[in-house]
């Protein structure tokens, strides 16, 4: 008898991804977006990843009174994604209510980088409508992995 998966908060399971199936990834982000605890910026950041398992991974920025010790929405979603026991990212998105869609800050970038290929997809969007496509790679040219610490 195989052994479930206990149920992660910010995850889903198989059955549930493919019952959410119609709805996109950036719909998923604008969903946790309005989770955000963003009481000194209020600028609110949702983030959803689909893994390579086909499972819906998301998280939202907490802010803290003791700057910098805030959490950013892809940190979340990447946390909530190794808990669920997925390892890889297959797509992200991300989305924020800014005029221009918002990328990944640079600690972000080198945190989807270690979980995903270079050429995942990922959107950034804005609650407006607005959205621009690029791939992880193009984020961090010369990124920083295990491979240089490799002797």
């Amino acid at each position: 008898m195989a052994r479930a998966r206990p149920h992660t908060p910010g995850s889903t399971t198989p059955k549930e991804a493919r019952q959410m199936a119609e709805t996109t990834l950036t719909e998923h982000a604008a969903r946790v977006r309005l989770n955000a605890h963003a009481p000194y910026s209020n600028f609110k950041v949702g983030c959803a990843i689909r893994s390579v398992e086909g499972n819906l991974h998301v998280g939202c920025n907490v802010e803290n009174v003791a700057y910098p010790e805030g959490t950013c929405a892809e940190a979340g979603a990447i946390a909530a994604m190794i808990a669920a026991g997925d390892t890889r990212i297959a797509e992200i998105a991300v989305i924020a209510d800014s005029p221009t869609p918002v990328p990944p800050c640079g600690g972000c970038r080198q945190k989807l980088a270690e979980f995903a290929e270079a050429d995942v997809n990922i959107t950034m969007a804005t609650t407006e409508g607005g959205a621009q496509e690029t791939q992880v790679g193009a984020l961090l040219p010369g990124q920083f992995s295990a491979a240089h610490m490799a002797k």
